[in-house]
């Protein structure tokens, strides 16, 4: 059974909306190593249609000069979950997920090989994290105050617990806190 890990940038107050404006000044040599090994520990990605666009708009012509990193992203599978994406234009080795997500994931999950990653897709991950669908939360800390932007939840009925599996501090300030969750009584309905 695959684990489904979810990698997301987020700012100090929360924000993960276009990393690629506030993140790249933390990018250093220990965050791309740390990049590489969570990559290639999966053999395919679920994203968002949003990401699934951007990543495909920039990755493809991208030289493979990164230690494989740019061949390997550009190979694996992709599933976008999206209402508005159809197979017929779906490009970079991507399948579209467009109906029944949680079900499509789970049989996702079923199957036997690597990590199946998911980068950003903020939207996708509340969505996944309401029905128990995340194994991992990897949430890049990046010691930056954005102001203003998409968060990462939304307001919440029913409160979910993380419990900290790992940390991750890298020379530029930024750091990984790994959390898998608590499936236990602990979770109620928030009033």
């Amino acid at each position: 059974m695959k684990k489904l890990i979810a990698s997301i940038y987020i700012s100090l107050d929360g924000i993960v909306e276009a990393p690629e404006n506030w993140y790249i000044p933390y990018a250093d040599d220990e965050a791309e190593g740390y990049a590489h090994q969570q990559l290639f520990a999966s053999d395919s990605l679920l994203l968002g249609r949003r990401t699934y666009e951007g990543f495909a708009a920039s990755w493809p012509s991208r030289p493979d000069n990164d230690g494989g990193f740019a061949a390997r992203i550009n190979s694996m599978p992709k599933h976008v979950v999206t209402r508005s994406l159809t197979q017929d234009k779906a490009e970079w080795n991507a399948t579209v997920i467009a109906e029944d997500m949680p079900a499509e994931v789970r049989r996702l999950k079923e199957q036997h090989g690597q990590d199946i990653l998911l980068y950003g897709s903020g939207s996708l991950v509340d969505a996944l994290v309401d029905h128990d669908l995340i194994d991992e939360l990897r949430l890049w800390i990046i010691p930056v105050v954005v102001g203003n932007g998409k968060r990462l939840f939304s307001d919440r009925k029913v409160m979910k617990s993380w419990q900290l599996v790992g940390t991750t501090p890298f020379r530029s300030g930024a750091v990984v806190l790994a959390y898998v969750p608590i499936k236990s009584p602990v979770g109620g309905v928030l009033t």
